[in-house]
């Protein structure tokens, strides 16, 4: 029997940490613990053999670090590594006398991808395929992708296991209490892409203990129709005696972990300071527990990274802007490689109500699979709307949806047999909910019937491919009445039929009804309302329409989709008797630009201050205000980290033009504050976090000495002594390599130096930075430049 047949029909259990137990026999603070599968194989052997001995059904390889970006420069090859970790898992297995499986783990590379890191998609990508190919020569039973921080990552780990390997993929990912990701994705964000992308499991691990857990996962069941994964911590961490102990013990976790399996979670088992006492007793709870329902969800989902948006619930709208049909100026923009107003347009498209955005840049001249990607990565870097990624070429199609972060809406695929062909195999292969045009060789047909067919013959062949009828959206296409008067009735019949009969969400075009009619946004708005009378999923309209926008809420609030007209009381109530200007506009001053993370508005809102004030004034005035918002919007969960560090990126853009406008070697002195270091301390090469707090406090004018990753403490001591830097900030991911910061910031204490250490990473808890010595704790990047303003008194 393989891992996929065994799920449902019991529980299955997963083992707990490699590294705590490492460390009990005598891993080193900071040091790696894959080497040990070719240096300590009878080590690692015996770790798994206790696990097997505690129940388990599953062991990790000890192969978490095992791949490409993290091995370089350690002197050991990724396949040498995996080959050998996957053959002691497999030895462990085969001395124990029953049905057993070894998991290829894959961890995070520890950084984040372009456009927010310096990781490049498809070099992350080859890393988990070198990685995942390895595993299953080896003799793998199945791949697990964990410890995932950031969607993005997770979709290169998972198509570079499902695209080389015939494995089962199980994915989890690490949420913080409040149920986000590093980057900011939310519960229903992650499922939707991961359960698109054709994960065979997902869940929970690490960051979190048990308790916390079980407050996030109705969530995941409520959205996820996969089998769930549940591998917490023991606990929060805290330092005793120089060593990393978890606070809840084995009969406490057992407790939760019965709980989780009660709530849904097919598989479950550990992570950091879990230890075979936990997995026992774990596994003795829990046997007789029989596996929860699982209910297919049946809903049509779209996504971004950060957000998921469901049909069903009341009508959906599309923005149409970014689309050069008919629009003279954004033709120009795309000729001239003006990413800024492209942005601009999302972005006001976004502030009037729309909750997806088409996203069209086809133009002959240009090379549209490279402006697309271009598009699709900056939006995507600033906004957290899902989008529609429009264009008929299949080339342009697959690049933009094998780089988009998220479960995107694919518009289009007809009836012709030459589309379905094209489209179909990409939807299945990188995950989306595809839009359907009622039209195919013959061409659109003039009565409801035969739209109706089409989307039946489109349904079915989707089904073909494996593709569900919840992640096809059917358009029945508007056509303009001036040309014929029973085209609007053709429409609204069209929608009736498939609504009823075909049970799938529509989507419409719908100013196409008004073409060649004067004052169109009359018929527009009419329309729009009897189409939604008729059934109506999702609109692509243009949000600054006032007429469409004021039928939508006016419709949302008579149908009772808005309960007790919240939104129509926010939108009217008090509305101003002329609406603001658009942002999609040329002009965007500085303080919105920063706000925004557009670079190159930025640079020309601080050389348009220039002509009218101080350069030290504009920094005052205008930049350090929007710095602080965006700081507070981040932290209130308004804002999310691509935001956030492209905000960073304005800023920088503008402070470049300003600091050309002090003028002479002072320049840097009159805006340079105190120096900080940074570093990951030794043992431990995950720098997103200080690079994130390097960003933000080197766009508050501080000098940043970033050491890099893996820092010996004796380095962290002399740059310190020798700079005379009065603020040392130390990052550590892994509870492996804590014990390395303790020892750095006893090393500073013991040279008698007198500088404040600030504290960070994933493991991170008051109680542990307390006991270690560190004089601040932050479990954000922006409570470290409050720290430093406080202590400096700016």
């Amino acid at each position: 029997m393989n891992i996929k047949e065994l799920l449902g029909r019991r529980l299955v259990f997963f083992d707990g940490a490699m590294g705590t137990l490492l460390q009990e026999r005598g891993l080193d603070a900071g040091e790696a613990p894959e080497p040990w599968n070719l240096l300590h194989p009878e080590i690692i052997e015996n770790i798994h053999r206790s696990y097997l001995d505690a129940g388990c059904d599953i062991l990790k390889t000890n192969t978490f670090g095992a791949n490409a970006v993290k091995l370089r420069g350690s002197g050991y090859e990724t396949k040498e590594v995996v080959t050998a970790a996957v053959k002691i898992a497999r030895r462990a297995v085969s001395a124990c006398g029953r049905e057993a499986f070894v998991a290829m783990d894959i961890g995070s590379t520890g950084k984040l991808l372009r456009p927010l890191g310096d990781l490049g998609f498809e070099e992350a990508y080859d890393a988990f395929r070198e990685a995942a190919v390895a595993g299953e020569r080896a003799g793998a039973d199945l791949i697990l992708i964990e410890t995932m921080s950031d969607t993005y990552e997770a979709k290169a780990a998972l198509l570079a296991a499902k695209e080389n390997t015939a494995l089962p993929v199980f994915v989890t990912l690490i949420f913080d209490e409040n149920g986000k990701l590093l980057t900011g994705g939310t519960v229903a964000a992650a499922a939707a892409m991961l359960e698109g992308l054709g994960a065979d499991a997902i869940g929970f691990n690490c960051g979190l203990g048990p308790d916390q857990m079980v407050a996030l996962l109705p969530e995941l069941r409520s959205c996820c129709s996969l089998p769930l994964v549940i591998n917490p911590n023991a606990g929060l961490p805290r330092s005793v005696d120089g060593k990393t102990v978890f606070d809840v013990d084995a009969g406490s976790f057992a407790q939760s972990m019965f709980r989780l399996a009660q709530d849904g979670a097919w598989i479950i088992g550990g992570c950091c300071g879990t230890t075979p006492g936990h997995i026992r007793a774990m596994v003795e709870r829990c046997r007789g527990l029989s596996p929860a329902v699982l209910e297919p969800k049946n809903e049509t989902v779209v996504s971004s990274y950060a957000r998921a948006v469901s049909f069903g619930t009341r009508p959906v709208l599309i923005g149409e802007r970014i689309n050069p049909t008919g629009k003279k100026r954004f033709k120009q923009a795309l000729r001239e490689n003006d990413l800024d107003y492209i942005l601009r347009e999302g972005i006001a498209q976004q502030q009037k109500g729309a909750h997806i955005l088409d996203v069209n840049v086809g133009l002959p001249e240009i090379d549209e699979p490279e402006m697309m990607s271009k598009a699709v990565t900056g939006l995507q870097s600033i906004l957290d709307l899902p989008l529609q990624l429009d264009t008929s070429d299949p080339v342009t199609m697959e690049k933009a949806m094998r780089l988009y972060n998220g479960k995107p809406l694919v518009n289009s695929v007809n009836g012709k047999k030459e589309s379905m062909e094209q489209i179909f195999p990409l939807v299945k292969r990188y995950g989306g909910v595809v839009i359907a045009l009622t039209l195919d060789e013959d061409g659109i047909p003039d009565t409801a019937q035969g739209r109706y067919d089409i989307a039946e013959k489109i349904v079915r062949t989707a089904a073909l491919y494996g593709i569900e009828k919840k992640d096809i959206v059917v358009d029945p296409l508007a056509m303009t009445v001036s040309a014929d008067q029973s085209a609007a009735h053709v429409t609204l019949e069209t929608l009736r039929l498939i609504r009823d009969g075909l049970g799938v969400h529509t989507s419409l075009g719908v100013s196409n009804i008004s073409f060649g009619l004067p004052q169109r946004e009359i018929i527009n708005a009419a329309f729009f309302t009897m189409a939604m009378h008729n059934g109506l999923g999702a609109a692509i309209l243009n949000p600054h329409s006032e007429g469409m926008m004021n039928a939508y809420y006016a419709y949302c609030a008579l149908s009772g989709a808005d309960g007790q007209c919240m939104d129509y009381i926010a939108r009217y109530a008090g509305q101003p008797s002329s609406p603001p200007p658009s942002a999609g506009s040329d002009g965007v001053g500085l303080h919105d630009a920063i706000l925004r993370g557009l670079k190159e508005s930025a640079a020309q809102g601080a050389r348009a201050l220039l002509t009218e004030k101080a350069p030290l004034d504009i920094i005052n005035e205008e930049m350090i205000p929007a710095l602080d918002k965006v700081g507070k919007d981040f932290e209130t969960g308004r804002l999310f980290l691509p935001q956030l560090l492209m905000s960073a990126d304005a800023a920088k853009a503008a402070f470049e033009v300003v600091r050309g406008g002090l003028g002479g070697e002072g320049a840097r002195e009159q805006t340079r504050k105190e120096k900080v270091i940074l570093a990951t301390v030794r043992g431990d090469i995950h720098d997103i976090g200080k690079n994130i707090v390097k960003v933000l406090l080197d766009n508050y004018g501080y000098e940043v000495i970033d050491l890099g990753k893996d820092v010996p403490p004796e380095v962290i001591v002399d740059t310190a002594r020798e700079q005379q830097v009065p603020l040392v900030g130390l990052s550590a991911l892994m509870t492996t390599t804590v014990p390395s910061m303790e020892q750095t910031i006893r090393y500073l204490r013991r040279e008698g130096l007198t500088c404040k250490v600030m504290v960070g990473g994933a493991v991170m808890t008051q109680e542990y930075a307390d006991s270690i010595g560190a004089d601040f704790y932050s479990p954000d990047a922006m409570g470290s430049v409050r720290y430093a303003n406080e202590l400096f008194g700016h």
